[in-house]
């Protein structure tokens, strides 16, 4: 799972973060924004486990100015004791371009997270333009391939043969592959092949708050249980 931010306004409606984010960063709100996420995400999980719902880890994205956070590791240590979680529940996701304004920063910064035992993916691969030499020694666990390349995978051959190869690099890296964007049977079926381990995209699920999660993750479990009807 991974979380998504939304601002309830009371007059504007649902406001999407592609409008509010890049506000809050410019005015350094983003880092007060962005410990209460992680700390929200960490308290609906645990209320997901006192109802019996395991197995799930939540990912949550961090800006740029989290990654020049002094405090970002005493942020994610306390959210996850206050919650009674531990590191492997939570996936934190960044991003090729926030690694390349300060690798070494970043990459010392990333163990520290990983020492926790939390999971780090990198999102968006392959739009960014990290070097390969940064890419092994990130302390990351998954790479995450942009929908800009799963949108046209069944007619561009280019977009194909990208994502082929992020897959099979990922693999022999020994890192976690997941497709963004995915949207038809069809895309999935190529990842499959391409030996894709994971998929995210409106083929399965959209966008939905927390109950209604929690809800579609016990009807998919009842309907994937040997002898369920269909």
């Amino acid at each position: 799972l991974e979380a998504l931010i939304r601002w309830h306004h009371p007059e504007d409606g649902i406001i999407g973060p592609d409008r509010f984010i890049p506000i809050a960063e410019e005015m350094h709100l983003i880092g007060a924004i962005g410990a209460w996420v992680i700390d929200e995400a960490c308290r609906i999980l645990a209320g997901w486990r006192k109802t019996g719902l395991y197995d799930v880890r939540v990912a949550v994205n961090l800006s740029a100015q989290q990654l020049h956070q002094t405090d970002l590791i005493d942020i994610v240590r306390t959210a996850l004791e206050r919650h009674a979680l531990s590191g492997v529940d939570l996936e934190l996701e960044i991003t090729e371009s926030m690694v390349m304004e300060d690798p070494d920063q970043c990459i010392a910064l990333l163990r520290q997270l990983s020492e926790l035992g939390i999971k780090l993916a990198m999102d968006d691969f392959g739009t960014g333009y990290s070097s390969l030499a940064y890419l092994k020694r990130l302390p990351i666990d998954t790479l995450k391939i942009d929908r800009s390349f799963v949108r046209d995978i069944e007619t561009n051959a280019n977009d194909a043969i990208i994502c082929a190869t992020t897959i099979s690099m990922a693999n022999t890296l020994g890192l976690d592959t997941v497709a963004e964007g995915v949207e038809t049977e069809t895309q999935g079926q190529i990842l499959r092949d391409l030996n894709c381990d994971r998929f995210q995209g409106y083929l399965y699920a959209r966008p939905m708050p927390a109950p209604a999660v929690a809800a579609f993750i016990r009807s998919y479990t009842i309907r994937t249980q040997p002898g369920a009807a269909d």
